[in-house]
Parts: C-alpha cells; structure tokens; sequence
C-alpha cells in the first residue's frame, strides 16, 4: 500500500510540475526571429532565402571562435544539412570531374579516352592526391584555411559552356567563390577565386597564400621508368623553361612564374596564372624509395604562392589543364605547354620538334605504330648514308696507309717531333685525313640524342603493340624472373636483346676496321686494339641491362637502326668502294706537288717545333 501510494504522490507531482511549465511558456511572446525545424531542430534566422548558409559552417572553420562570421546578429543557418562529401559531377567526351563543397575544390578528375596498364582509368585526381587551399588572416588574428570551409554549389550553362560555382556565403553580400567555367571537349578549365563584402572581416594588410599538394599516380608498367620521366617544370620570365631534380628532392623559388606543370609522365596537371606570380616556391618529393616495392605514387608535388589582395578582395584569374602530355595537344593552347615535354635541350629539342614529332606522325596517320618505327628509322639511316660513307673512307685510307705510317714510326722513333711532321706530310700527300673517321661519328651524336629523347616522351606509343609488345612505351617482356636481379629488373625483354646483337656484329664490324687502320700504340701508351676488343663485348651487355626496363620503341629502333648500318656498310665495303682503287689514286696524290700547308698547319708546326726546343733546353 505505501508503494502504491508513493507512485500516486509521484504522478501528482509530476503532473503539477507540467502545468507550471506549460504555463509559464504560455505567458511568454513568441521570438519573431526564430523558426523550429520540424527535421532537424535547429534554429535558422529569416532573411533573404538567397543568403540563407548551414549552421555547420561554424564547426567546420579552422579558427577559434566565430570571428569568421563577424558575429552578425543577422546571420542566417541553412535548414537543409548537406553532407562533407556532397558534389557537383560534370562530363564532357574528354573529362569526367567532381567538385566537393568541402574545400570548393576538384576532388576527383579522370581521362575518359584513356587507361592505365591495369585498364583502368587514368585518374589524375582522386580520393587525397590532391590537397587545394587558400590560407589567409583575419582581423581577430586568426587564421582560415579553405579546405575546411564548406561552399554552397551550384552549376548552369553559359553559352556551350557549363560553369560551377563554389560559394562560401559568410552573410547578406559577404562570400568567398570559386568558379570553374569548363568548355565542351578541352581538358583546359577556366579558375577563378574572388570575394565580395570581406575587407571588414579579412585581414587584407597580409598576403594570403595558395597551396597546391599534388601527388602524382602510378599508371604505368615499369614504376622507374614512369618516375624517371615525372618531374616539376615550369616556365618563368618570358619562355624561360627550368626543372626541378629528375630524380631526388628538389626545391626552388621562383618570381615570374607564367605556369608549373605536375608531370607523371604521360600525363599533366598544369597551373597557368593570368598574371606573373612572384617568390612561389615549388618542391619536389621522390616517393619511390624502393623500385621492388608496389607504389601508388611517384612524386610528390607542393607549390606555394604568395598573393596580394585586389582591392581588398579575393581576385585571382587561373588555367587548369588535366589532360596528356601530348605536343600536338598542348601546343594548340599556344601557351608554350609543350615546352614541358622533355624532348631535350637545345640542339636535340629543336630536331624533334622540327623533323621527328611531324615525321612520326605523318608516318603513323596511315601505317601501324611499329610499322611507322621501322620506316622512320630507314628514313633516318638513308639520310645519314653518306656521313656512313665518308667515314668508312676515311678508314679504308687508313688502312692502306698504315704500313707506311709504321716505317716513318720505325724510322724517328727517336724524335717525336720529326715523326710527327713526316706522319702529316704522308696525310697531306695522300689527301686522308685522320680526323675526318671522327667528324662523321660527331655529326650523327645530335640525332641519336635527339632520338633516345622523343621515344621514352611519345605520348601516340602509349598503349600501342606491335608483335609481342603490348606497349610500345614501356618494356616488352617475354618472361617474368621470380626475383630481382639489380639493374636489369625481375623481367626478360626481348627488343633490347635484339638490339644487343645487333650492335654486337655491327662493332664487330666497325671495331676490326678501325683496329686495322690504328697506329701502332706508342710507348707508356694504352692499347687502343685491345680497348675495342673489350667495348665489341662490353657495349651490347649494357644495352640489354639499361634498356631492360626502357620502351620498347625505343630498343625497336635500336634493333632496327643497326641491322640498316650493316647492311649499308656491307653494300659500300663490296659495291662500293674499292681499295685497289683508293691505294692508287693516294699514289697519284703522292706524285703531285705538295700543297702549300694551311694557317692551321703552320700554326701546328710552329707550337711542334717551339715545344721540342723547350723539351731539348729542359735536358741541357
């Protein structure tokens, strides 16, 4: 009964303590300001509908307090609570891309016409590659980083164009925006940062930063292959083009800065600013810090740019360019973008940009990749025929002057001086020439150069086959070893073997020439003879270690290339020239008045003669 009576005096008490409260509510005014939320009982404030923000703004700034804000009584909460990952999707035939309200930035980007040696797509960005963000002060003296801030979206049609719209709403009149305006069929999207109304709440007196995080992904066989030719370039002043490290860490600071380009290979993520950019510091991390070792990333990419503000606002006018690094592509921007594309320095750019990019795409517009490899490189061997020529007569002239060179030898072995002068009135009876065997192999280095640079950098070989290659821009293995062996790799590929042969009966060749037509060694001299000897065994095995893990194409050239050189050389040695023929008409060139020496050869005999006085006045 007591407990009964316990629980009767309880509901009564309860009961009484309800109608206090529902009274005392009664008798309060309502709050004009103020609006329930039947979903999400959270308090928003009635203004223009335009200006209405999520109350969760707050809790995502990274400051202190609501200094952000500015503290405006008349603040607004959006009702409707949208998530971190919301984000705006856009496509065109080129490009599929996302922008997240969190950070207002792209968070994920990919090439819809191309794939990666999984078949996958090539993502240049994706999940946390890619870390975009503005730093900046305010008037409380704290400090806002963007990629925290929450931006309300939005997306609509200008002309062909499709504009996104990223807006950070602080109040009535008072944002912070991104804009991407992004063109039908163009990896190149059009970026701009600006503000209206925040001069009362940022600290405009201070520089604000931009900072771009980028690491770049693995999408291609061979990871050292692919990390070797991704790298930080940029250009500054006026076409000044400059690099970071190709393969260590790397940093610079640099004023004039027109464009950096994150590069991963084949493919590009580039910056342009519409106006020169002063003390940006880009860096540079190698990622790969052991090849054996699967990795999701090669570089890691970091610039970091000093902005003034415009007025007392946000105002920055930018580029964007994801796409591949393509010279056909990204020379149609007229923005000196394919100066990024590593096709080497002076000399060596100025022939691949000038003969070989149009000859191989004017070859492979019709002909199969690998096709168009091995008609290029006969076109390339054709041309250089002649210097092949002149060079093999050199030697042959050589070589039947030797065993008179090897009696003047005899004859002064004592008086190097006199040697000398006797060795060069031989050559200069006998129209040969020592150096003119050395001026062909000089001319033919700035096109082998040249061409070691354009295969490993064209973007058509990518993904390309031709008979056991699958991909004519990376290694063509046959076998897969089950372990690493250091240089060479965990594979067997066969081009460069190929090639490796190759080069081997084409020294063979070239090597006994020469060593026919040497000078005997002189004293305290090394063996020139047996020197070659070693390189006929020594060059192709490191051929087939370098370019184990090099592109096929390249060692398909290689392959190719030389067995054209031999068959040149065996075409000239047996139709061409004839040594019985060369032997007589150095005798007729003997028999004729020797010519009045040159400037060049009298200087040469004056410097003999004054240093074999001062080696006789340093014996006395």
């Amino acid at each position: 009964m007591m407990e009964e009576k316990k629980d009767i005096n309880s509901l009564i008490g309860f009961t009484l303590m309800g109608g206090v409260m529902l009274f005392w509510l009664w008798m309060q005014p309502p709050l004009e300001e103020n609006i329930v939320s039947d979903n999400e009982n959270q308090t928003i404030e009635t203004i223009d509908d335009e200006t209405l923000i999520r109350k969760d703004i707050i809790d995502n700034l990274d400051i202190d307090d609501d200094s952000f804000l500015n503290k405006n009584d008349n603040l607004s909460f959006n009702e409707n609570q949208v998530d971190d990952s919301e984000v705006i999707t856009y496509e065109n035939d080129l490009i599929f891309l996302q922008v997240s309200t969190k950070g207002g930035f792209i968070s994920t980007l990919y090439l819809k016409n191309f794939t990666n040696h999984l078949e996958q797509p090539i993502y240049l960005v994706n999940k946390d590659n890619s870390d975009f963000n503005l730093n900046f002060n305010l008037n409380s003296s704290r400090n806002v980083n963007s990629k925290n801030l929450i931006f309300d979206s939005s997306k609509f049609e200008d002309d062909e164009n499709v504009v996104i719209v990223m807006k950070h709403i602080v109040s009535d009149g008072q944002y912070l925006e991104y804009r991407y305006t992004i063109k039908p069929n163009d990896y190149m999207i059009d970026f701009s940062i600006n503000s209206n109304g925040l001069s009362t709440i940022v600290n405009t007196q201070d520089n604000y930063e931009l900072t771009w995080d980028y690491k770049s992904l693995r999408n291609s066989k061979s990871i050292s292959y692919e990390n070797r030719y991704s790298r930080l370039t940029y250009e500054y002043e006026i076409d000044k083009i400059d690099k970071l490290g190709q393969t260590g860490d790397d940093e610079d600071t640099i004023s004039e800065l027109n464009w950096f380009s994150y590069r991963q290979h084949f493919f590009s993520t580039i910056l342009l600013s519409s106006k020169p950019l002063n003390n940006v510091k880009l860096s540079q991390i190698n990622m790969v810090i052991d090849e054996d070792i699967d990795t999701t990333y090669t570089k890691n990419y970091i610039s970091n740019i000093p902005l003034n503000y415009s007025d007392n606002e946000f105002d920055e006018k930018f580029h964007l360019y994801f796409g591949p690094t393509d010279s056909k592509t990204l020379s149609a921007y007229n923005k000196n973008l394919e100066s990024s594309i590593p096709f080497g320095w002076g000399i060596f750019g100025f022939i691949n940009r000038s003969i070989f990019i149009p000859l191989f795409s004017w070859l492979s517009s019709f002909l199969p990749y690998g096709i168009a490899i091995i008609f290029m490189t006969i076109l390339v061997r054709l041309v250089l025929s002649p210097v092949l020529y002149k060079s093999y007569l050199s030697q042959a002239k050589m070589k039947i002057l030797k065993p008179e060179i090897a009696e003047i030898t005899l004859k002064y072995k004592d008086n190097a001086m006199k040697k000398q002068q006797e060795t060069m009135a031989l050559y200069n009876k006998a129209g040969a020439n020592p150096m003119s065997g050395c001026l062909p192999a000089l001319i033919q280095i700035p096109v082998f150069y040249s061409l070691f640079m354009f295969f490993p950098t064209a973007f058509d070989l990518r993904r390309k086959s031709f008979l056991w290659a699958d991909d004519l821009s990376s290694y063509d293995n046959i076998l897969d070893l089950p372990f690493y062996i250091p240089l060479y790799g965990d594979h067997v590929s066969l081009f460069p073997i190929l090639a490796g042969i190759a080069i081997f009966f084409y020294m063979k060749m070239t090597t006994g020439q020469q060593v026919a037509s040497q000078q005997p060694a002189a004293e305290g001299m090394p063996d020139m003879a047996k020197m070659m000897k070693y390189m006929i065994y020594f060059s192709p095995i490191m051929l087939v270690v370098f370019f184990n893990n090099y592109a096929s194409g390249l060692s398909l050239y290689y392959f190719i290339s030389n067995l054209i050189t031999i068959a040149i050389m065996l075409v000239i040695k047996h139709y061409i020239l004839d040594e019985d023929k060369i032997h007589a008409q150095i005798q007729v060139n003997k028999a004729k008045p020797q010519k009045k020496p040159g400037r060049f050869q009298k200087k040469m005999k004056e410097l003999m003669e004054e240093a074999e006085k001062q080696k006789k006045s340093q014996k006395k």
